[in-house]
């Protein structure tokens, strides 16, 4: 087929419904949960509010066995008003950290709700900071906030931060970015080097004395679809980003490896002949869970920005039929080949104004609809299906060997729903 072809056929050039009004959102706070796990050496301090370290808190779970390696600063009432000094605070609460936990190398200052509204400069903060415990302790600064970001957005924050920091060198090697469940990166290691790709590193970095070299040499891929903040950095510090669908099912993963190799001068049949059993199994578990969802239709609500390659994933490897795809912020630069893969149809909708689209939800009658944790209830209440968009983001669903339970994860609900009406 022609690129002509492909885009004609496909969702390339589908004007985008852009919506600015009420939005729902998850705090972008919550990345931290993740990225700690990556980074064993740092530390998160979050400048904000109690119900910030509430919400880390309840993200988290009860970390029993281990001392967390995230806080709160809080800020009172007399920080709020003015009344405080709040950098010689946060100098203070800093000191105190690093003085009680020596292994902390990395420190992020995270800007929250409240320490943007009063236009507190973590920046300088950092800046300082990083003067005062170098060479031991490096310091950065990033927004969390949930004002205007969607949660995802808060590891684009601060893996930007860190690609501003990041050593320049030459050698030709492949920066794979994005954090990925540890068991799913080995994976995808060990794909790379069966295929030969050579150098590769990953940022996040879990020893910070150990970074990744950024030149005009180094190529990029990025594993997830939120990073733009990132890509841009790193493309301004002379990188260049290999431009590929994102490595989400079967086809997703094999364009992905593809793509890579021949950046690296691969052949697409080398990563064919490589990853044949891998590519057979993960095409025999979809289809399993596919039985559930080919016929059935999906909308998605904005939450996450995985939206755009999951419809992608779900339209040509489960027989799904997309309505409408959500998502708070498009990057056409990074969202190009996966929107040339979805088949036209969808409408294809850009930020939110939440009333309105759940106006267009109820009239589409999507058998799968795909929201925030705000509107599931409501909605399952009114009858429809749905399926909570954060799982997504916090279950292993990259690559290969997960290529199945990412299909499990949408054709549960639908499986569910027929068993409530069985024994209803």
């Amino acid at each position: 087929m022609t690129q002509a072809n492909v885009a004609a056929g496909s969702c390339a050039d589908t004007p985008v419904l852009r919506q600015r009004g009420q939005h729902e959102v998850f705090c972008g706070l919550t990345s931290i949960i993740w990225l700690h796990r990556k980074m064993p050496d740092a530390f998160f301090l979050v400048i904000g509010s109690r119900t910030c370290a509430h919400l880390l808190q309840s993200a988290a779970g009860v970390m029993i066995f281990a001392e967390p390696r995230f806080g709160t600063a809080i800020l009172e009432e007399t920080d709020l008003a003015g009344m405080a000094d709040a950098q010689t605070e946060i100098d203070l609460q800093v000191e105190r950290l690093l003085s009680r936990r020596s292994d902390i190398k990395r420190l992020f200052l995270v800007a929250s709700c409240p320490s943007e509204v009063i236009k507190l400069d973590l920046e300088t903060a950092a800046q300082r900071l990083s003067r005062m415990h170098a060479p031991k302790v490096r310091v950065h600064a990033y927004s969390g906030s949930g004002i205007e970001t969607t949660f995802t957005q808060g590891e684009d924050s601060c893996l930007a931060a860190m690609a501003a920091d990041l050593p320049t060198g030459t050698d030709d090697g492949l920066l794979v970015v994005g954090a990925l469940p540890d068991v799913v990166q080995d994976q995808m290691m060990n794909l790379l080097d069966r295929i030969g790709v050579p150098n590769v590193k990953i940022l996040p970095h879990a020893d910070s004395s150990n970074p990744p070299a950024i030149g005009k040499n180094t190529k990029i891929a990025l594993v997830q679809p939120f990073l733009g903040e990132t890509a841009t950095a790193l493309e301004r510090a002379g990188a260049s980003r290999i431009v590929a669908p994102f490595p989400f099912g079967e086809k997703g993963t094999t364009a992905w490896l593809i793509a890579v190799a021949e950046a690296f001068g691969i052949s697409a049949q080398h990563v064919l002949n490589v990853t044949e059993a891998a590519r057979n199994r993960a095409r025999h578990a979809v289809s399993k869970e596919a039985e559930a969802l080919t016929g059935r239709t999906v909308f998605f609500f904005p939450d996450s920005q995985l939206e755009i390659p999951l419809a992608r994933f779900l339209t040509t490897e489960c027989g799904m039929t997309a309505l409408e795809i959500g998502s708070p912020y498009l990057d056409r630069r990074l969202m190009a080949p996966d929107l040339a893969e979805i088949p036209q149809g969808p409408v294809i909708s850009e930020g939110q104004d939440v009333e309105k689209q759940l106006d267009r939800a109820r009239a589409a009658k999507a058998d799968l609809t795909v929201c925030g944790l705000g509107l599931a209830n409501p909605l399952e209440a009114e009858g429809m299906t749905t399926k909570w968009a954060i799982e997504l983001v916090f279950s292993p669903v990259h690559f290969y060997e997960q290529a199945g339970d990412l299909a499990g994860l949408f054709a549960r609900p639908l499986r569910r729903r027929a068993l409530l009406e069985v024994n209803a």
